[in-house]
C-alpha cells in the first residue's frame, strides 16, 4: 500500500512538471549570421541563393527581384500565448541579371499588442433558447 502512494504520488509529480515544460517552435526560415557571411554580392546568383539559403518564405508581390526570408522562433509555456524568442527578416535584392545587388536584415521592432478577449458587441435581439423555440409557435400557415 506504501509502495502504491509512493509511486502514485511520483507518476502525477513527474506529470506534473512535464505539463510546465516549455514549447519552442520554429517557423519559417531563420537565416544563421554563418550563412550570409557565404554570399557575395555580384557573383552569386539566384541557384546559388536557392543552394545556400534554400527557398524563400515570400517574394515581393511586384517585383520577382526581391526575396524575403523570415523566420521565427517562439516559446510557449502552459496556456499562455507564446512569446517571441528570436526572429530575423533577411531581404535579398537581385539585379536585372539575377546576381545578388544587395543583401539586408531588417530591423524587427516588434510591438507587443495585447489580445483582447473581450466579446464584439453586435446588434439584434438578444433571446434566449426557450424564446427561440416558443417565439415560432403559430407563425407557419397550414399547407393548403
Amino acid at each position: 500500500m506504501k509502495n502504491l502512494k509512493l509511486t502514485s504520488f511520483a507518476i502525477l509529480t513527474a506529470a506534473g512538471l512535464a505539463a510546465c515544460t516549455p514549447t519552442h517552435n520554429v517557423r519559417g526560415n531563420l537565416i544563421e549570421d554563418y550563412q550570409l557571411e557565404d554570399i557575395q554580392a555580384g557573383v552569386d546568383g539566384r541557384s546559388d541563393i536557392l543552394r545556400k539559403l534554400g527557398s524563400p518564405t515570400t517574394r515581393a508581390p511586384f517585383d520577382d527581384d526581391v526575396w524575403y526570408y523570415l523566420g521565427q522562433e517562439t516559446e510557449k509555456r502552459g496556456v499562455f500565448d507564446p512569446e517571441v524568442k528570436n526572429e530575423r527578416v533577411v531581404v535579398v535584392f537581385f539585379n536585372d541579371d539575377g546576381m545578388v545587388e544587395k543583401i539586408e536584415d531588417v530591423d524587427t521592432n516588434r510591438m507587443n499588442i495585447p489580445v483582447a478577449r473581450d466579446k464584439t458587441h453586435t446588434s439584434g435581439n438578444e433571446i434566449t433558447v426557450m424564446q427561440q423555440l416558443l417565439g415560432n409557435i403559430g407563425r407557419f400557415k397550414p399547407p393548403e
